[in-house]
């Protein structure tokens, strides 16, 4: 894969990720997909990186997994398109989801199949007026792959989930901030300025206390209530033994602004 086809850089303890074949809507190959997996691991454990902002160029986010020259015949042995599933949209949304850093999803264009649950799969959307989603399975005769029937259901409930799955009609930009898929809508122009002024806000923050809330939030439509409250009261414990937690108490009794180091 050329470098170019994602483009990756460090600025301030923000890493943006940028999927770069605007050609092709960015449908992702293999091999972009297996580098995206590579750079949220990364960023997981780098601690000069405090936030990530994924993003694409040219008139698409992404436009789900790029099918061309993929095998559309002979013979196929049980079990292999499970493989490919479980090897690689499912491990690319694990990838998101498990980062260690807040990871916030500009989407500049069409977010399409894997594309679209790739930007629901990031712990905040930001969308451009002229974003929108689709789930384009349907169109195709195919089941959703990447997460998307477990994604969906628990961010805008399972009614308005099957319609969007069952349609496959493109959600404006507005309709997915309405359902609750996007936190914010901005002007296409302004999209890059917000995405960079958020992440710079995360980068900023106690970075363990924000994985830990992550994690707790993730698993919290899995867990009763019981486990979810032994995680919340570990995930304390944890934390408190963070130099940020201390740094965060402190500033708080002695009435100043906290000055936090992501450690």
């Amino acid at each position: 894969m050329p470098v170019s086809e994602v483009l990756h850089v460090v600025e301030g303890q923000v890493a943006q990720v940028t999927l770069n074949r605007p050609e092709a809507l960015n449908a992702l190959t293999p091999d972009q997909r297996e580098r995206l997996i590579q750079l949220f691991g990364e960023a997981s454990g780098d601690p000069g990186v405090r936030a990530v902002v994924l993003t694409g160029t040219g008139r698409g986010f992404c436009a789900g997994a790029d099918l061309r020259g993929g095998a559309t015949a002979g013979e196929r042995v049980a079990g292999d398109v499970a493989r490919v599933i479980r090897e690689g949209a499912q491990r690319l949304i694990a990838a998101v989801l498990d980062c260690e850093k807040p990871v916030i999803a500009a989407v500049n264009g069409t977010a399409a199949g894997l594309g679209a649950h790739l930007a629901f799969a990031c712990d905040l959307v930001l969308a451009a007026e002229s974003a929108r989603f689709i789930e384009v399975f349907v169109r195709r005769g195919l089941v959703p792959d990447g997460g998307g029937a477990y994604l969906l259901p628990r961010l805008v409930g399972p009614r308005r989930a099957k319609e969007l799955m069952f349609f496959g009609d493109a959600l404006p930009a507005a309709d997915a901030e309405r359902l609750g898929l996007v936190n914010r809508v901005v002007p296409d122009g302004e999209l890059d300025k917000t995405a960079r002024e958020w992440a710079a806000r995360l980068a900023t923050g106690p970075t363990r206390a924000l994985a830990l809330t992550k994690q707790l939030v993730n698993a919290s439509l899995d867990n009763d209530r019981a486990t979810a409250f032994a995680a919340e009261a570990a995930a304390q414990e944890i934390n408190m033994t963070t130099a940020d937690a201390r740094e965060g108490v402190a500033s708080f009794v002695e009435r100043r602004t906290p000055q936090y180091r992501g450690r």
